[in-house]
């Protein structure tokens, strides 16, 4: 029976496995490591999110990179239980009837954790409301706020039928979930007796949330009139007439904002991204986690071997990957040797390619956005293909979709692909279509070289480069996010710039940075991989010793118990 002592993690997205595409990137699949590592450890929680029948989407490519979405369509009925409690939310007067799907992650000690999957295909229902739960960051303003509420209140409602009466902290893993405030103030309010959500009540709630921020970048935040909210959200009567000015400033609800406004502990997921977070939300307390990852996810079969033969027990003990300095250099090199041959072969099935395994590999995949800058490697084809030509051959591997409404993000992706046509029989360049978990799982071990390069300070955390740590791929990224904190230059892997992105304030930043890219490859990494390889392979040991005995989800999860949930 679920105890007290319970953390509901509630997240818009989930990365659970390759075969359910209920995740679009990043966020969802921290979720899952999250859970995962939350099982590793034992720490009582549940997590809650929304079945997405039709998935994200599944990315198409033409000839010259431009992509059109099809629906990634999955049966939870094949994969999941039906669990047999009902909730129901009232959507514009409808009553809408929920279900819930259950998924077991099963920790390394044997302990198992709930994954609750919300689905409104139900029959009785409406049918546009059956379809509420089909799309993730699909439909429109009305569609999102409709899945919001189906999260945050029908999740609410949903672990209630279920038996957890009593919860300890309600965990929000971006605002999307920020409407569980409400229902947790409708709740407080009947147990007082009252028939409106006074300032008291909401005060009473505060200390059951948690608050985890991710962007600073405004579409991050979602928002919605207030207008809209009355029109939509008819759950709540007049209970909270009092407070629609509180919560909705301008007469927009912004569900950061609701949900800063009702957590007792906030957090940003680094450091830098808590100081950019403490300067947008100026009046609250924004601590900050930094993110990690889940090390017997990411860790690939081949590495894994070698860390076997050397470091006991460390699925259960990741810090204990720090002993990786003392794995002989040529165990690990014939493991990410090994592994780089499954990422060429793989790559040169699916893409017609021709990648080579003793040939420098670059990998960069991530959501395809202006500001991550995919295309900065390639700001002067002259000068890469000079470095390509005099310092050591190179081979680069791309993945990532663009959101279906990003169109600059679409745009970046056919500028690449432009690129590549360009640099054609001179510098293999190859874009992997919809990019994964499984592709992800690929390259973060196959590659030589881990590429970030966004533009500061606008990555909040970024985790793949941490999976990427854990394989002992070195990461050559701008100092922006978890790398400036995990890098030590020649260390652990290099610096692009200098972590300011004003650069003097008389400098082409974009400029400055391919600069400094170029220069960091063709006088540093290039030699030393092809001239000085014990030393390179120091780097990758120091990677994995270093950052991945950090950078992982069972420090960040331990980090939320001390701080969040049992404080």
């Amino acid at each position: 029976m679920p105890g007290s002592d319970t953390i509901a993690y509630f997240s818009m997205e989930i990365g659970l496995e390759e075969a359910m595409p209920t995740y679009s990137g990043g966020l969802g699949v921290l979720a899952g490591d999250t859970v995962r590592s939350a099982a590793d450890g034992d720490v009582p929680m549940v997590a809650v999110t929304l079945v997405h029948r039709k998935g994200y989407f599944r990315q198409r490519l033409d000839a010259a990179g431009g992509q059109t979405e099809e629906p990634q369509p999955w049966s939870p009925e094949a994969l999941l239980t039906e669990m047999p409690a009902r909730a129901k939310v009232s959507i514009e007067g409808r009553e809408v009837a929920l279900r819930a799907w259950r998924y077991d992650v099963h920790g390394a000690g044997g302990v198992t954790l709930p994954v609750l999957l919300l689905d409104s295909d139900l029959p009785g229902n409406a049918d546009s409301d059956r379809r509420l739960t089909d799309y993730l960051y699909g439909g429109d303003e009305r569609y999102r706020l409709c899945q919001e509420i189906v999260l945050g209140i029908g999740g609410v409602r949903m672990l209630r039928a279920l038996g957890y009466d009593s919860i300890r902290r309600f965990h929000m893993n971006e605002g999307h979930a920020a409407l569980l405030v409400l229902e947790l103030g409708f709740e407080e309010m009947k147990r007082r007796g009252l028939d409106e959500v006074t300032r008291e009540v909401a005060v009473a709630v505060k200390p059951m949330c948690v608050f985890t921020t991710h962007t600073p970048v405004p579409a991050g935040h979602d928002q919605f009139p207030l207008s809209m909210l009355r029109r939509v959200l008819t759950d709540y009567g007049d209970a909270y007439n009092q407070r629609a000015v509180e919560f909705c400033l301008d007469n927009v609800l912004n569900m950061t904002y609701l949900a800063l406004d009702n957590s007792h502990y906030v957090n940003g997921v680094a450091k830098k991204h808590g100081e950019i977070s403490r300067q947008m939300f100026g009046q609250y307390k924004v601590d900050s986690i930094t993110n990690g990852v889940h090390a017997g996810t990411w860790i690939a079969p081949q590495i894994q071997a070698v860390i076997d033969r050397h470091i006991a027990a460390w699925r259960e003990d990741n810090a204990s990957l720090r002993y990786a300095l003392g794995i002989p250099r040529h165990e690990l090199w014939a493991a990410h040797q090994a592994a780089k041959q499954d990422l060429v072969a793989w790559v040169n099935q699916r893409t017609g390619a021709t990648l080579f395994s003793n040939t420098f590999t670059i990998g960069f995949a991530r959501r395809a956005t202006p500001y991550k800058r995919a295309d900065l490697l390639f700001h002067d084809l002259q000068r890469l293909l000079a470095l390509h030509r005099s310092a050591g051959p190179i081979q680069v591997v791309y993945g990532g979709k663009a959101h279906p409404r990003d169109g600059g993000g679409k745009d970046l992706i056919r500028q690449i692909f432009a690129q590549i046509a360009k640099l054609k029989g001179q510098l293999t360049v190859v874009y992997v279509e919809d990019y994964d978990i499984a592709a992800a799982r690929r390259m973060v071990a196959g590659v030589d070289l881990w590429l970030n390069t966004p533009q500061p300070p606008l990555e909040a955390s970024g985790t793949s480069g941490m999976k990427a740590a854990m394989n002992g791929v070195p990461q050559l990224s701008i100092l922006d996010g978890w790398w400036i904190e995990g890098c030590i230059e020649n260390v652990t892997g290099w610096s692009i710039g200098d972590g300011n992105a004003a650069n003097g304030g008389g400098i082409d930043e974009r400029a400055f940075d391919a600069e400094s890219l170029y220069n960091k490859l063709e006088t540093v990494i290039l030699p030393m991989f092809y001239r000085d390889q014990d030393r390179y392979i120091d780097v990758m040991r120091h990677a994995i010793a270093l950052n991945g005995s950090f950078f992982n989800t069972e420090r960040m999860v331990d980090q939320y118990v001390r701080k969040a949930y049992f404080r």
